[in-house]
């Protein structure tokens, strides 16, 4: 991707290029010091005439007109109309007329049904602003609504189920919770990839301030709270914005919401027409309703190769989109961390705007997943490649250390066909002593690599076969697996440097300086700053072969701790248990640094030393 400038010959209409504020034509604030009159308005350039129907006028189609502006709009304030009732468009065209829910709207009955009038000032916040950790400080923990925290049977899992879970990843040490998308979808029951209206909340998890609520639940606990949005495509199914307003702007062709030619479909549904300003303000707006409405700490953006690309051809209007919002996010709400999924390896997602790049803060990084999970799953000892670990700790070109998310689990890769790791590893024996032992060393490298952790829900407590909506997390493996979530929560602890024992892992500064490929054995140097503030050295032993004591180079002489060992007991009755409280290192120089120590190294198994 080569850089581009964020203002170009196409007009944005985003004031962060110089030009109009966004339009609004939201229909969800109630007007007047009462609140008994509601202003509608709406965005449907092809419409001849206009109504609003609802519970205000007994769901009359003709007795409240709206009033044609400039630019497609109409508007019209209804007095009577109240926060809680029902309404739809009546929107007549050239060739006949259709009935919408608001684009705009914030609430709806389902997804086929109509919107609600919502007052998004109305909720009493008790720990609003933000809550959002330093980069360098993060644990980010993948959430689905649906299926966290449900019973089998019934509806989904909702925002007040969700809530009941936060104090077990508080204690957990989770810091920060990234949930799949949460705006109306078809059906109760989905990842929420499928999104059919933007600006509406999945009737099925609750309402507008059952989100509100969790989000508040989720910062009085010090537990930021980021959204996957999707901009890439909308629906297929229940989408409303299809052929909005009458015209479908030719064959097999969505309307003034979509592109109309080669651009059109993305392989997961219609995309939206960047290229047309209204879209491109209908998408910004999207993005700071969530800042401003619920107090999100971030979003992450789906499949962001696909806003910036359409079969394999840049999209440059896309490009300048995503350049804009991120820019007016820094100037509206910095602090905020807006995360990338483009798994394209491509530094320039996260370089600045005004060096051409589209602004993220970080992204998803696939080239540490895929090289790591297929070391963890292989089959045998002599299959996994020690510079293979070495390149994905070092982190490639997915730029910057905390410009990366990595982990061994997420939605997409436990299924569609793909299983959970312990699965992946013994598929015969998935909660035995080689699952358990790789997934752990996994855990490992992702909570010690120099990049942002995130974990998959239920990863703590080895939940196995694969992630589906309607298939509810297990949590009385939490106590079966006790163990396993012990190391989970220690690691964490040491990743946070909760007890200032470990400042290096929440460092930038990274070396890895031995890489035995003949013993499979791999080390990194942690470290906070140039000064060499909190020196870190974490060992890891790929092999089913425990090492009494393993030379090793480190940083510094004297007598090193160790704050960590996957192979104790605690972390499984089975384990070897191989290891040491500290060691001495020697003035022996080896691996390029002044020092070297005899480090006891269990099978399989991670080890974090510092001084």
């Amino acid at each position: 991707m080569m850089p581009r400038s964020i203002c170009s010959l196409l007009a944005l209409g985003l004031a962060a290029c110089g030009g109009p504020a966004a339009r609004r034509d939201a229909s969800d604030v109630p007007s007047g010091p009462d609140k008994t009159a509601h202003a509608f308005s709406l965005w449907a350039p092809n419409a001849t005439a206009v109504f609003v129907q609802g519970d205000f006028n007994t769901w009359n189609a003709t007795d409240t007109p709206m009033i044609a502006m400039e630019g497609g709009m109409w508007q019209v304030s209804v007095p009577g109309a109240q926060v809680g009732q029902g309404y739809q468009f009546v929107i007549h065209h050239e060739g006949g007329g259709v009935t919408r829910p608001d684009p705009r709207g914030r609430a709806m009955t389902n997804s086929i049904g109509h919107s609600l009038i919502v007052d998004p000032t109305a909720y009493a916040w008790q720990h609003g602003g933000v809550a959002m950790p330093p980069w360098n400080e993060q644990i980010i923990y993948e959430m689905h609504i649906g299926s966290f925290n449900d019973a089998p049977g019934g509806g989904p899992g909702t925002f007040a189920s969700a809530m009941a879970r936060l104090d077990d990843l508080a204690e957990l040490g989770v810091n920060v919770i990234e949930l799949l998308p949460i705006a109306e979808f078809a059906g109760d029951y989905s990842w929420g990839y499928n999104g059919a209206h933007p600006f509406a909340i999945e009737s099925g998890y609750g309402t507008p301030d059952d989100f509100r609520a969790l989000v508040d639940a989720a910062h009085a606990r010090g537990i930021a709270v980021v959204v996957d949005v999707v901009y890439n495509h909308w629906g297929p199914q229940d989408l409303s914005l299809w052929c909005f307003d009458g015209p479908c702007l030719g064959e097999d062709n969505g309307g003034i919401y979509f592109y109309t030619d080669w651009r059109r479909e993305s392989g997961w549904g219609p995309r939206p027409d960047y290229g047309r300003e209204e879209v491109r303000a209908y998408i910004a707006d999207n993005v700071m309703m969530w800042l401003e409405e619920y107090n999100v700490d971030g979003l992450r953006f789906d499949s962001t190769v696909n806003i910036r690309n359409a079969s394999g051809t840049d999209v440059p209007e896309g490009w300048w989109l995503l350049q804009a919002i991120n820019d007016r996010v820094d100037a509206q709400y910095s602090g905020r961390i807006m995360i990338a999924e483009d798994l394209q390896g491509d530094a320039w997602l996260t370089k600045a705007t005004g060096e051409g790049g589209a602004g993220f803060d970080a992204q998803w990084d696939g080239g540490f997943f895929h090289p790591i999970h297929a070391v963890l799953v292989a089959p045998e000892d002599g299959q996994r490649s020690m510079t293979v670990v070495a390149e994905a700790l070092r982190g490639g070109a997915a730029g910057a250390p905390f410009a990366r998310v990595v982990y061994t689990e997420n939605h997409d890769e436990v299924a569609n066909g793909k299983q959970r790791l312990p699965v992946m590893i013994a598929p015969n024996d998935p909660a035995g002593y080689h699952a358990r032992k790789r997934s752990m060393l996994g855990a490992a490298l992702v909570l010690t690599a120099p990049a942002i952790p995130m974990l998959f829900q239920g990863q703590e407590f080895l939940e196995d076969g694969y992630f589906r909506d309607d298939d509810p997390l297990d949590w009385s493996r939490a106590q079966t697996f006790a163990a396993v979530r012990a190391l989970y929560r220690d690691l964490i602890a040491l990743r946070r440097n909760l007890a200032d024992t470990t400042r290096g892992l929440t460092g930038d500064r990274s070396d890895v300086f031995h890489v035995n490929d003949v013993d499979k054995v791999i080390a990194m140097h942690r470290w906070y700053d140039a000064a060499d503030a909190g020196n870190v050295v974490v060992a890891f032993n790929f092999a089913d072969k425990a090492y009494t004591g393993y030379q090793l180079g480190v940083p510094s002489c004297g007598t090193w701790q160790v704050r960590f060992n996957s192979d104790a007991t605690a972390y499984g009755s089975d384990f070897g248990n191989v290891g040491a409280t500290s060691v001495a290192a020697s003035a022996t120089p080896r691996d390029g640094l002044p020092c070297s120590i005899s480090l006891p190294l269990g099978r399989y198994a991670a080890v974090i030393l510092s001084k």
